[in-house]
């Protein structure tokens, strides 16, 4: 630590709490003779290489300067953002007071105002990130993300049902077997039922893309009072179809615990996105399809419980769930919410 805070000249450590949000990398409220800051260590290590941060330290300081709440990270003694002690990455970032909001707790203006964020979000990165040809071209990592590739093929039923059963194997063979094993078995099998019913409907390759914060959540956004104040964890920066980041992000915020979308609040965020954004209602709709799609074949929260034995996903699993089965049923009427 001591080796660390003289890299930026940040004084000496008074105290040291991690933040238990993020799933990826490490973070720490850090007092110290200097002030208050947020240190991140870096330890993903799909998005953990110097030249990555760096990038995204970048951005977020051309975004700050064009006036978007972000948290660049502050430089060191040497004038670099990037701080590698022991063979690991570190950044400072002032520390932001403020709280996380899901989208129970916004009124249906502050939803219409967080669907304009994103808006500005994307429109804003595509003035400060280089030209997306030459992004490839110049920096692999730049298309590179760790979530689904732009424009990778949408998932393959034949694949997922392969997938179903070695969970529903893992499943069973669990001791002792518990709740958690009989809602993810019994989701399972629903989700089997649904992807036999839709397997004509695989979605083609994705729409319009452009930069993304790439995890746009409650976890990643504070507010201080009514106002966002700061969108932090960008390590997965990275060109994507825009549109669905939007939609994805709505299905995070306007989950209710039950597994429904909060459909009057994602019409108010989806119609100040669409404004902001310049995003049409067909790419809207495109959107909604895919990332539904994604959601009837992606079980990473059940990978990570039965393959690697991570339970931190768990608690977000029920509603999560829940809403694939529910969207399915009420897709159109989601279908308009996004982009009527």
């Amino acid at each position: 630590m001591g080796a660390l805070l003289r890299q930026y000249s940040a004084g000496s450590a008074l105290a040291c709490e991690p933040v238990e949000q993020g799933l990826l990398n490490r973070g720490y409220r850090l007092c110290t003779t200097r002030g208050r800051y947020f240190l991140k260590h870096h330890f993903d290590p799909e998005t953990a290489s110097p030249a990555a941060i760096a990038r995204q330290h970048r951005a977020t300081q051309r975004l700050a300067d064009l006036g978007v709440p972000v948290a660049p990270p502050l430089p060191g003694r040497d004038g670099r953002t990037v701080a590698v002690v022991g063979g690991h990455a570190y950044a400072l970032h002032p520390w932001v007071e403020g709280r996380h909001r899901h989208g129970g707790q916004l009124t249906a203006g502050q939803c219409a105002r967080l669907g304009a964020l994103l808006g500005v979000v994307h429109a804003s990165l595509e003035r400060v990130m280089p030209p997306r040809a030459r992004a490839r071209a110049s920096d692999p990592a730049a298309s590179h993300p760790p979530a689904p590739d732009a424009r990778a093929e949408s998932a393959d039923p034949a694949d997922t049902f392969t997938l179903i059963d070695d969970l529903l194997g893992r499943v069973h063979r669990h001791r002792p077997a518990d709740s958690f094993d009989e809602l993810a078995r019994h989701r399972l099998l629903e989700w089997r039922a649904l992807l036999e019913q839709h397997a004509d409907r695989r979605p083609p390759r994705g729409g319009s893309v452009g930069w993304v914060h790439g995890d746009f959540h409650p976890f990643n956004l504070l507010y201080k009072g009514d106002a966002p104040a700061a969108i932090v964890d960008w390590d997965r920066l990275g060109l994507r179809p825009r549109a669905e980041e939007a939609v994805r992000a709505a299905a995070i915020f306007f989950v209710r615990p039950a597994g429904t979308l909060d459909l009057p609040k994602v019409r108010a965020y989806a119609r100040a996105y669409r404004r902001t954004a310049g995003a049409t209602p067909s790419q809207l709709a495109a959107a909604v399809h895919r990332v539904w799609w994604e959601r009837l074949n992606d079980f990473w929260m059940l990978r990570w419980h039965y393959e690697r034995g991570d339970t931190r996903a768990d608690p977000q699993f029920p509603a999560a769930s829940a809403l694939a089965v529910w969207w399915s049923r009420e897709y159109d009427t989601v279908c308009e919410a996004f982009a009527g």
